[in-house]
């Protein structure tokens, strides 16, 4: 009777554990990270008895998770890549919202720039007209510094979010060291079996830390896990767990670094390249191929106008019939450290060699070398004796203050936006006429014509003073097929070379003067011997427009996207700028696609997930209706047990 009586109540003891699983599973059923549990159960050991083998029962071998380690790391693939464009999504829509937007993006800014300086080209007298120039010119640097303060003020919020998500992930680090500690502990009590609950706790801390960083757990002997981010950093060994900050040291692009410190405190840089993934990963991805990108792009167009304008502007003369000075003001290129000594600056003629990129010039024992920080692109900058260098549109100076072995980071155009100011402030300084003027001798019997004449360098003249152009009479000379400078003037070109067989379609000749200025002129028709030609200042010409003209032209003009090469332009300011637009929009898009996709990735890996590991509350309903049963079965056989006790007493009395 008393084996009968035994396996009864081992039969009640597991159904006890049935009951209570069950229960267990249908309690947690919408717990996050929660995977369905199930008894596991053997038959105890038979007696010999009688000639053959009589079993004793039941016994429960342990609790298991519905686990499958192969859905889980699809889960989490998904999920983190999702976070990651979550996160990108976030912040490059806010950039394509400002540059795309068709009131407060720069295309309308520069088209009414350019539209009140075809105002003065009509009308160059017109004093209301000249002021309107200059009003729509603030207008246009306020719209540069504009949109380069909003991308500042968004990308402030990446850092900002960078910040809030290191000490989510600090969290979530330490919650996992404390879980394998005591994870460990109950395996070492539990003779090998850690508590499940526990397992899923810290399953699901390392699913939170997943959507913040790219996750790599390893497990160990004793039961713990160490938790690596990115592409191998160590975040959490053991019950020790380190700390990820932003720190106020800048890397070579000028953002703060991420920092990492151990359980002593002491803090090293750690380098992007070995953070990916999550939030963290499509936030830095965002401040670096986003925000950067913008503000570099938008700096360069801001360059490239002011200096192109500038140059162009200084080739005019004003009301007062004084050279032009410059009509922006451009604030300096930043250099890293501020006090090495090195000055950078844009040099015109080579304005479309301008990449936008910043660089890292080192002096290796008296080796330089310059290096794209975007790109990694490393080439040898030859440096003279002076200290002085050029490369990609950029006059470099005062390198011979860089020591061997050390290296400075320049930032050539990142914040010209910022910096574009109006240095015109009075209407008659806008230099809208040409200084000078061409005429043929009325007593020409040839045809020969002036097509153009160009002011193209002021040589050593100051910007505000007075031209004073002396007259230059060419007369054609047909034994020698020259134009003649006639009577000739000191430090001017003496002749010109024509020939109306080969040229008269049209020669184009630099004229030049003491001091370096210089004129374009060109010519066309076939002259008569003694045909003249005459150059003189236009101090007076104030209704001229030829100025203006050419000033207006700069904004059809190819200006930038050289490739690197000052003769090869490729792209409008309106072009440069649309394919900024075009570049950030079709990056936001596709970020937005990721992040559906994943989105659909993660649902479905999900679904596999927890259709292996989930709780089906039908499933369990019927399971409690089962395991009460199989208590009840064995409840009725130690009721059995008993009754036949009772009769043996019965009998034996």
């Amino acid at each position: 009777m008393s084996s009968l009586l035994n396996i009864g109540l081992t039969g009640l003891n597991a159904s006890q554990a049935y009951l209570n699983t069950t229960s267990h599973n249908i309690a947690n059923a919408a717990t996050p990270g929660y995977h369905r549990q199930s008894v596991t159960q053997q038959a105890r050991d038979p007696q010999f008895f009688g000639g053959a083998f009589f079993g004793t029962g039941t016994q429960i071998t342990g609790v298991k998770r519905a686990y499958s380690e192969l859905l889980e790391t699809q889960v989490l693939g998904a999920d983190n890549r999702r976070a990651e464009y979550a996160a990108y999504n976030r912040f490059i829509s806010q950039v394509d919202n400002v540059l795309a937007d068709s009131d407060t993006g720069l295309t309308p800014a520069l088209n009414e720039f350019f539209g009140a300086l075809q105002s003065v080209s009509s009308n160059p007298t017109n004093v209301a007209a000249r002021q309107a120039l200059i009003s729509s010119g603030e207008t246009l640097v306020a719209r540069f510094q504009t949109l380069d303060a909003r991308i500042g003020e968004i990308a402030q919020g990446v850092e900002t979010d960078m910040a809030s998500t290191m000490v989510s992930i600090n969290g979530y680090a330490g919650a996992i060291a404390e879980l394998n500690q005591r994870i460990a502990v109950s395996q070492a009590t539990g003779v090998g079996n850690a508590a499940n609950d526990l397992l899923d706790q810290r399953d699901q801390a390392i699913a939170e830390l997943n959507k913040l960083v790219k996750v790599n757990a390893v497990p160990q002997r004793d039961g713990s896990l160490s938790i690596f981010i990115g592409s191998g950093q160590a975040l959490v060994l053991g019950n020790n767990a380190k700390q990820l900050s932003m720190g106020d040291t800048l890397d070579e692009n000028g953002r703060p670094m991420v920092m990492i410190s151990g359980p002593n405190g002491t803090q090293t840089p750690l380098a992007e390249s070995l953070i990916s993934g999550g939030a963290l990963g499509g936030l830095l991805a965002v401040r670096r191929d986003g925000m950067e990108t913008a503000q570099r792009s938008l700096g360069l167009i801001a360059a490239t106008l002011a200096t192109a304008f500038n140059e162009q502007h200084r080739l005019g003369i004003d009301l007062d019939g004084e050279l032009g000075q410059a009509f922006f003001r451009l604030g300096q290129a930043r250099v890293e450290p501020a006090d090495s000594g090195v000055d950078v600056q844009i040099d015109p003629s080579a304005l479309a060699a301008l990449t936008g990129s910043d660089y890292e010039i080192r002096n290796d024992a008296g080796n330089y070398s310059i290096t794209d920080i975007g790109t990694g692109e490393t080439r040898p900058l030859a440096v003279d004796g002076s200290g002085n260098a050029s490369f990609a549109g950029l006059n470099f100076s005062g390198l011979g203050g860089v020591g061997a072995g050390e290296r400075v980071f320049v930032y050539p155009t990142r914040y010209a936006a910022a910096g574009i100011g109006i240095a015109v402030n009075d209407p008659r300084d806008v230099a809208a006429a040409a200084p000078a003027l061409a005429s043929v001798a009325g007593t020409n019997t040839g045809s020969l014509q002036v097509q153009s004449l160009l002011f193209t360098d002021a040589g050593d003249r100051v910007p505000g003073s007075v031209l004073g152009l002396p007259d230059l009479r060419y007369r054609f000379d047909g034994g020698t097929n020259q134009l003649v400078l006639d009577p000739a003037v000191a430090g001017w070109t003496a002749s010109l070379a024509y020939s109306p067989a080969t040229d008269a379609g049209g020669k184009v000749f630099q004229v030049s003067g003491p001091g370096g200025l210089t004129l374009e002129l060109k010519l066309s028709g076939v002259p008569a011997a003694n045909d003249a030609i005459t150059l003189a200042d236009n101090a007076d010409g104030i209704a001229d427009n030829r100025n203006a003209a050419l000033l207006g032209a700069l904004q059809t003009d190819k200006l930038m996207f050289g490739a690197g090469s000052a003769d090869r332009p490729t792209a409008t300011l309106n072009n440069a700028y649309a394919q900024l637009v075009a570049r950030i929009g079709s990056k936001t898009r596709e970020v937005q696609a990721g992040e559906r996709t994943q989105d659909s990735l993660l649902a479905q890996a999900t679904a596999a997930r927890d259709s292996v590991s989930g709780v089906n509350l039908d499933e369990e309903a019927a399971n409690l209706v089962r395991f009460q049963q199989t208590y009840q079965a064995a409840g009725r056989v130690m009721s059995v047990a008993q009754r036949l006790f009772d009769e043996m007493l019965a009998i034996g009395r």
